[in-house]
């Protein structure tokens, strides 16, 4: 009924979640599209969402509230934790651990066990918009309105290098774990590679969109990656010489009318896209394998 902006996946590979501004917590089967199912409801905006496989668990982050732990076979509330006045922009989980980035600029690592606070991070008064996490490093990063990238020991939080070469807010990260490049997208719409194994310097710079670059995603064996953005496109690149392989838009693919918010995989070849024009869309893609 309203903007979505939050996609998650599933224990089923034909099946993904999605959530907005209406609250609406909606389970979709791609062999039945027409056909939502509601697991949950909440009373404000949700931003993000995070599947705990081994669990088949859903967590909802509530805007101005908390997170909220579902049990997908039931559709109930598990356990819920008040974090936070502000927005809750991220979750991400990391062995027993959630992550969870808020607008008043705080990290918190959530207990998955307890569903408590194990540690509050504070390295800015900006919104902390956006997490991403190498499990081979060990490293979180964080994305701030302020610009600027921090990334932290995932452990001790000891802040490990600080990335100010955007000149605005990041709303995207994402680590290629079978290369060891970080990949940031901004409102400066600029895509950004950094090379993890150097000390985070600068790779590449990218002129990537017309606008906010809303959210970057690799397919599961790493050779390609997608981003979405506010100028309303969905872009394909090949995630090792980071060419542009295709556009998605309105005018060429009857893509979506408005900003683009999330994107996810769905097994090799299809991508399913989440848009303020209220819709999701899932598209088919072919790639030419043997030049991957």
């Amino acid at each position: 009924k309203d903007c979505i902006y939050a996609l998650a996946p599933s224990n089923l590979p034909t099946q993904f979640f999605s959530s907005g501004s209406d609250g609406l917590v909606v389970k979709w089967d791609l062999s039945k599209p027409n056909e939502g199912e509601l697991v949950a409801k909440v009373n404000n905006t949700v931003y993000a969402l995070c599947h705990i496989a081994h669990q088949n668990q859903l967590v909802v982050g509530q805007n101005f509230e908390g997170i909220h732990l579902i049990d997908l076979a039931t559709k109930t509330e598990i356990k819920s934790l008040k974090l936070t006045d502000s927005a809750i922009f991220d979750i991400q989980l990391f062995e027993d651990r959630l992550f969870v980035s808020c607008g008043d600029g705080s990290v918190q690592a959530i207990d998955l066990n307890t569903f408590t606070i194990l540690k509050k991070s504070q390295h800015s008064q900006a919104h902390a918009r956006t997490l991403a996490i190498n499990p081979i490093l060990r490293h979180v990063a964080v994305g701030y309105s302020d610009h600027a990238i921090r990334v932290f020991d995932v452990d001790s939080w000891q802040l490990l290098a600080e990335l100010t070469d955007h000149s605005n807010s990041i709303f995207a990260l994402c680590y290629h774990n079978h290369s060891g490049f970080l990949l940031s997208g901004s409102r400066d719409a600029h895509l950004k590679i950094w090379n993890t194994q150097s000390a985070y310097e600068l790779q590449e710079s990218i002129v990537a969109h017309m606008y906010t670059i809303n959210h970057i995603a690799f397919r599961a064996d790493g050779k390609y990656f997608a981003t979405c953005s506010k100028d309303k496109s969905i872009k394909v690149w090949d995630a090792h010489t980071f060419k542009l392989l295709k556009v998605i838009d309105r005018a060429r693919h009857a893509g979506h009318g408005t900003s683009v918010n999330k994107i996810l995989w769905s097994g090799q070849n299809q991508l399913i896209s989440a848009s303020d024009d209220r819709s999701i869309s899932v598209w088919q893609l072919e790639f030419d394998e043997s030049h991957a």
